[in-house]
């Protein structure tokens, strides 16, 4: 017959389960033993029970706690925890620093005319590293070539040496923004097919994947999930590739997507493992094209009832189970960045060692002896200190950057993460610096959200975004946007302004030395890259900031003109300042549009006046 037993299941650690276990003999085995004592036999077994349960509660309450983001402590099992919730644990950071790139170039004489000669321009390659002194190194993403100049990448030529009157030799100027680093190779050989093989690099501070080519020439592409079969593809933007855009020349790179086979993801496995893993497809397969359409998206594929419950990615759109295609009987070159650390983060004018392997010039049968005295003559400098540098992510960093991370997902839900993607659209394919999103006016539109923009000319002056501009722009948010979202990208308008003002200086006080205080503190309040679309000039802001110069009494009147006219170099739009001014603030017109001083320099006027 069955005898029930009062168990007690809160005991976790060694003296309870040795007091439980006395307690539970002495109870239901009154007569069986009743030696006690701590130096009895049946007290040395309830002891090594009590040992072993105190472990197994040990592990277990380690295992639970390793599994909460919160409260675990081993390295491993944070940075599953980190990829599992989307967050990419970041091991270094990177310091960055604007570069000056200089060459000499001889004069030549075109039409009675003296000129560069650019058949002497230098090409330097991307990834290119420049050094310190010490041997702290940085890396250039971007090639340079010295014949290109537009508003993105301009070249300043100055006159460097004359013979006699005439020019003999120009100086050329290129700015490049570089990452500290340094560029590492290694290499991985892969026999037969396995589906999702894996490598890995040990090294400290891996900062980036730089490319991996295998023994054929293929390229393979790092894709942040195995499953996102498209990436962004650049092609130069020249008469060849876009007869009908090649002439904007705010957009070096026209931005496309390409759908790849070869692709790869990584993750940190530790501070100094760095694991790559491949696809599962074999190389003879190929993944089929299929572009969006109901047939394929709304209504259902052929094998398949229904899409009600597809979690749907505009990444991708074909749900292929290979996830790309893994290397076999091949072997794959991998270049990686390493660096980074509080330690790059050099001070000025100290990257000036030229790596000079990956630069030559653009054109063959030159002057040997010229050649050899320009090549000698590129050098570069950073004229600021580098900044960004930092060590990896912390046991609580990481934490705390995972769970801020988990919202987002890289994907737009919000204006305002429409509005943040815009902004960070990779350079080379044209930069936004001016954004503003908001919903669309008509009831009738087709689109979900509208986004104004606006860009830089060459002397950073707002200007319209090209059209070639606008498709990639279109491009690069179609990758992030939510199923359901339309967009529609626009030109926001330009207003042109001056500004009076007239002062009263206090006795005493230099009244040319005043005045040119107030206009250069003008000027910097209305530094366009201080301003957004849709901003109004509080009047009141400019009465403060003038009344606080040393030397001014008081402010006698403040007065804000339009300035019109493409032949006169302002926006062709006219804007009635008087009547959109109320309160004294000037806002702007409904539709959106931003304020501009296109020439500070005559456009901001002052005088001193008496009482």
């Amino acid at each position: 017959m069955a005898i029930n037993r009062d168990i007690n299941y809160i005991n976790k650690d060694f003296s309870d389960f040795r007091s439980q276990l006395i307690n539970f003999s002495q109870t239901y085995f009154p007569n069986t033993y009743t030696d006690f004592s701590p130096s009895s036999p049946g007290v040395m077994f309830m002891e090594q029970a009590a040992y072993v349960g105190d472990v197994l509660s040990f592990y277990l309450d380690n295992q639970i706690q390793e599994n909460f983001l919160q409260y675990a402590r081993q390295d491993n099992n944070l940075y599953e925890l980190a990829y599992m919730f989307g967050y990419r644990p970041k091991v270094t950071g990177l310091a960055t620093v604007d570069i000056s790139f200089y060459q000499l170039l001889p004069a030549k004489q075109v039409a009675g005319t003296y000129l560069p000669d650019y058949d002497y321009a230098l090409y330097i390659n991307e990834n290119t590293d420049i050094s310190t002194p010490t041997g702290i190194s940085f890396v250039i993403e971007d090639p340079i070539d010295f014949t290109v100049s537009n508003s993105l990448d301009p070249t300043t030529v100055s006159i460097a040496q004359l013979s006699g009157n005439e020019p003999e030799y120009y100086l050329l100027k290129k700015k490049r923004k570089a990452s500290s680093g340094t560029i590492n190779s290694t290499t991985f050989s892969f026999g037969s097919y396995q589906e999702f093989p894996t490598v890995e690099i040990n090294a400290s501070n891996i900062a980036e994947i730089i490319d991996i080519v295998d023994s054929e020439g293929n390229k393979w592409y790092e894709v942040d999930y195995l499953g996102q079969e498209l990436v962004f593809d650049g092609i130069k933007n020249t008469n060849t590739n876009d007869p009908n855009n090649y002439e904007n020349q705010d957009t070096p790179y026209i931005l496309k997507t390409k759908q790849v086979q070869r692709r790869f993801a990584t993750r940190f496995l530790s501070q100094n493992q760095l694991q790559l893993q491949f696809g599962a497809g074999k190389p003879g397969d190929n993944d089929e094209e299929i572009l969006p359409n109901p047939d394929n998206v709304g209504l259902g594929l052929p094998f398949q009832k229904n899409k009600l419950t597809t979690a749907y990615s505009p990444t991708n759109f074909i749900f292929t189970n290979t996830y790309g295609i893994a290397p076999s009987n091949t072997t794959l070159t991998v270049r990686y960045l390493t660096g980074g650390g509080v330690s790059s983060n050099i001070a000025a004018n100290t990257l000036t060692n030229l790596n000079t392997n990956n630069i030559n010039f653009l054109k063959s049968n030159l002057n040997a002896t010229t050649s050899n005295y320009i090549f000698s003559s590129l050098s570069s400098n950073n004229e600021e200190a580098a900044s960004g540098g930092e060590d990896g992510d912390t046991i609580e960093e990481l934490r705390q950057n995972t769970i801020s991370n988990f919202n987002s997902q890289m994907r737009n839900v919000t204006a305002d993460d429409y509005l943040v993607r815009a902004l960070s659209m990779p350079g080379k394919y044209g930069v936004i610096s001016k954004a503003f999103t908001q919903k669309p006016k008509a009831e009738s539109s087709d689109t979900t959200l509208d986004i104004y923009v606006l860009s830089y000319d060459v002397n950073k002056k707002l200007n319209i975004a090209s059209s070639t501009l606008k498709n990639n722009l279109k491009s690069y948010l179609n990758q992030y946007r939510m199923i359901g979202d339309s967009l529609s990208i626009k030109d926001s308008f330009i207003i042109n302004i001056g500004c009076e003002f007239e002062i009263i200086t206090l006795p005493n006080f230099n009244n040319n030395e005043v005045l040119l205080e107030c206009i250069s503190t003008l000027q910097d309040y209305f530094d366009v890259s201080k301003w957004q679309i849709n901003q109004p000039i509080i009047l009141r802001e400019l009465y403060t900031l003038l009344d606080r110069i040393n030397g001014v009494q008081t402010i006698k009147d403040i007065q804000i003109t339009n300035k019109a006219g493409v032949n006169s170099g302002y926006s062709q739009y006219a804007y009635d300042i008087q009547g959109a001014t109320q309160d004294r603030v000037i806002y702007p017109s409904l539709d959106p549009s931003i304020f501009e001083v296109k020439f500070p320099n005559e456009d901001i006027k002052g005088k001193v006046v008496t009482l």
